[in-house]
């Protein structure tokens, strides 16, 4: 879109005729470019959709404007002044004035004033934002920032994070490595009224104690050889802001005894200094370790561990969600695609069962490093076996496969039951129009997995469907 086409520009017909004021009203976003791919035009709806005012978008080129994903290879308009033919419902997505991505469809024709000269070209879009959180509602897709899942476990953590966000409370964190803590933190903060401030994440177990204690709180000069001028620590630069504190069952009894005088007076001393300084920061620990056991153990002060559990969150390694990583895999297939501006549309169903027999030890971190090495060997269309890593599809993964897909595919199928049946307290009716399907057929499913419900079936005998 960086190209320009040598064809005469003409002025724009004169704005305040029955056009402009038709344009202004519709719902849809309207621009026009010239052949030189600057915005001569911007309805009303653009500047809502967008959020930048048309004064700052005329005269600018177009991709400066939207900074969507289509900009680059594949843009609709590109193609419509190229070859003349008009394109409607092009899928795709622009990046708003807050840096929000907003998806939207796109139809373009070519500008023509009443000789039929080419003036340049025209865009509608239609922002489908509401369209695509319906979507993800009936798919039973619930997700905040990154975070996806299907998961029962992970909607009670998501449906509370508002609140949690919002109370300002200290947080605690706790699942295996990589089962997306840094991203709960970050949805948090981002939830929350700090989320105009920073957001820090420190690994405690990566530093030393001294360290650690200097880049939190920093120090004075001469606090120690080579501190030739003062340095302030993150507590300062992140005033207002999150400090995510990462391992914090790494941390030694000596640290831990400084953090819990920070977060009791809300007050911290830089090395080498004397006065406190005060700090409003909102600390959010994470663990891959059970403190609870620690704490018993003698390995982790109870003071401190009651003073950051004020609010508890577990997340659920990924072999206990399964039912999740088809979404993931979609997730992270549409993040990389418009990272490496590739057109990948997603896996085969031999790649869909290596992955889904796979126990995923690394959790999701470890399924993203899949997805992003099968990119790696994949230029478009299916990601296919062969571009999964080789540890996946060794001989003796391809022995079992077959029996463990069938366990796999039964558990996260009885489990997307349940979740739906649960939903709807167990009214059958509801939980098979939840999951799309005839009542007879999740009859016949109850029964061949064996799943034992409630003897009522979640409807009041005043209200029945049947």
């Amino acid at each position: 879109m960086s190209h320009s086409l040598k064809k005469p520009t003409p002025t724009p017909p004169p704005p305040g005729n029955v056009t402009d004021i038709i344009l202004e009203s519709i719902s849809d976003g309207v621009f026009t470019v010239d052949h030189e791919w600057r915005i001569m035009s911007f309805n009303r709806a653009a500047e809502a959709i967008t959020g930048i005012p048309r004064e700052e978008a005329i005269g600018r080129h177009c991709w400066e404007v939207f900074r969507s994903n289509m900009c680059e290879d594949d843009c609709a308009l590109k193609r419509t002044m190229k070859e003349g033919a008009s394109l409607t419902n092009s899928t795709t997505y622009i990046v708003n004035s807050q840096k929000k991505r907003i998806p939207i469809t796109v139809s373009t024709a070519l500008l023509k004033d009443k000789d039929g000269t080419v003036l340049g070209g025209v865009e509608t879009f239609r922002d489908h934002s509401l369209v695509e959180a319906l979507r993800k509602r009936l798919d039973g897709r619930f997700q905040i920032g990154d975070i996806v899942s299907r998961s029962d476990a992970m909607h009670e953590i998501l449906a509370i994070l508002p609140m949690v966000a919002e109370s300002g409370s200290t947080v605690l964190l706790e699942g295996e490595t990589g089962t997306g803590k840094e991203l709960l933190a970050r949805a948090i903060h981002n939830a929350s009224p700090r989320k105009t401030k920073p957001f820090v994440a420190i690994n405690c177990s990566a530093l030393p104690d001294t360290l650690l204690e200097s880049e939190l709180f920093g120090y004075k000069a001469g606090a120690f050889t080579n501190a030739v001028k003062d340095k302030p620590g993150y507590f300062t630069a992140t005033e207002k802001g999150t400090i995510l504190l990462d391992e914090i069952g790494d941390t030694s009894s000596a640290f831990q005894v400084k953090l819990l005088r920070v977060l009791e007076e809300q007050a911290f001393v830089p090395l080498g200094a004397v006065d406190k300084i005060k700090s409003d920061v909102r600390v959010i620990a994470a663990t891959n370790k059970n403190l609870n056991e620690l704490v018993v153990k003698g390995e982790f002060r109870q003071d401190l561990y009651y003073r950051i559990n004020v609010v508890r969150l577990k997340l659920p390694p990924l072999r206990e969600r399964k039912e999740d990583i088809p979404l993931l895999i979609d997730h992270f297939i549409e993040k990389m695609n418009m990272l490496r501006g590739k057109s990948i549309t997603g896996v085969d169903a031999e790649a869909l069962q290596i992955l889904m027999c796979h126990d995923y030890p690394g959790n999701i971190r470890e399924l993203e490093n899949i997805v992003e090495h099968a990119f790696v060997l994949c230029s478009s269309g299916l990601i296919q076996a062969r571009h999964l890593p080789g540890n996946l599809v060794g001989p003796q993964l391809a022995t079992r496969a077959q029996d463990t897909l069938t366990h796999t595919l039964h558990t996260t199928e009885a489990i997307a039951i349940m979740n739906a049946l649960k939903r709807n307290n167990y009214n059958r009716l509801a939980a098979a129009r939840a999951l799309g399907m005839h009542k007879s057929t999740l009859f016949r499913k109850i029964k061949r997995l064996g799943l034992i419900l409630p003897e009522t079936d979640g409807r009041s005998s005043s209200n029945r469907q049947e």
